[in-house]
């Protein structure tokens, strides 16, 4: 079996939940690489769907922005933004990858600021973008991150993108979906769901070379144990070859 980095897992773990024939909003970077990847594996029907308008595009290459015009080659359609978020509030979309500087137990997300005071934070952050719509109507939210406390935090300062906000049942009280919400958190140190009674984060799997301890002292609340707790596969060399050849041979991603 060939040599992997931490890059390189996170993407093959997260291409894997991918299933053939769904619908995934993607950005840039990791989630764009890993849909590629379930593409070319197992999941030849996957229509990928990019904020900027471009829907089920056959991509030559990886793009750089949600708006590049890679994100329209080959595609069924080129719409716009409006369409695509029209597509999540229909309940279309099956998958949405997010993220942001900070994540707390029940999936919030934070990409707004650093800080307890809107006017003055300690750090101003992008925003939301599409990202609140995305976690608002989309059936199963992904999240591909690193795993460090300061990253999962016990609360975000800001909700950007809501998961399941305080606990059961809160997302249908504030009006959101009734069975949308986070899926999976995809870390270097692991993959994390949720428990269906409290909808707070658990470990389900654990990646090689990794433990339990290790994930509790990098995450900043208290996270839960699934009872049937696995162990990650490492990537198979079919993944890392086309990975490294066809999804991203200039290592812009999996060189880091």
């Amino acid at each position: 079996m060939k040599t992997y980095n931490r890059m390189e897992l996170m993407i093959s773990v997260a291409a894997r939940i991918l299933e053939d024939g769904r619908i995934v909003a993607v950005g840039t970077g990791a989630p764009c690489a890993a849909a590629m990847l379930a593409q070319k594996i197992h999941a030849p029907n996957l229509i990928m769907m990019f904020e900027a308008g471009g829907v089920a595009p056959i991509l030559p290459t990886m793009p750089v922005s949600v708006g590049d015009s890679r994100t329209f080659y080959k595609a069924l359609m080129a719409t716009s933004m409006r369409d695509v978020m029209a597509s999540t509030a229909r309940g279309m979309v099956d998958y949405s990858f997010l993220g942001g500087a900070q994540i707390d137990a029940y999936g919030n997300l934070n990409s707004t600021m650093i800080g307890h005071d809107y006017d003055r934070p300690k750090v101003r952050m992008p925003g939301s973008g599409g990202a609140n719509d995305l976690a608002t109507n989309c059936w199963k939210i992904l999240v591909l991150t690193l795993h460090d406390k300061r990253r999962f935090v016990e609360k975000v300062d800001f909700i950007t993108s809501p998961g399941y906000l305080n606990g059961p049942q809160a997302r249908e009280q504030a009006g959101l979906p009734p069975g949308t919400g986070p899926y999976k958190v995809i870390t270097d140190l692991g993959i994390m769901g949720y428990d269906p009674l409290t909808c707070r984060m658990r470990i389900e799997s654990i990646h090689p070379g990794m433990t339990v301890e290790q994930i509790k002292q990098n995450t900043g609340f208290e996270i839960g144990i699934a009872d049937d707790l696995i162990e990650t596969k490492p990537p198979t060399d079919l993944e890392l070859e086309i990975l490294r050849e066809q999804v991203d041979p200039l290592r812009y991603l999996i060189g880091r």
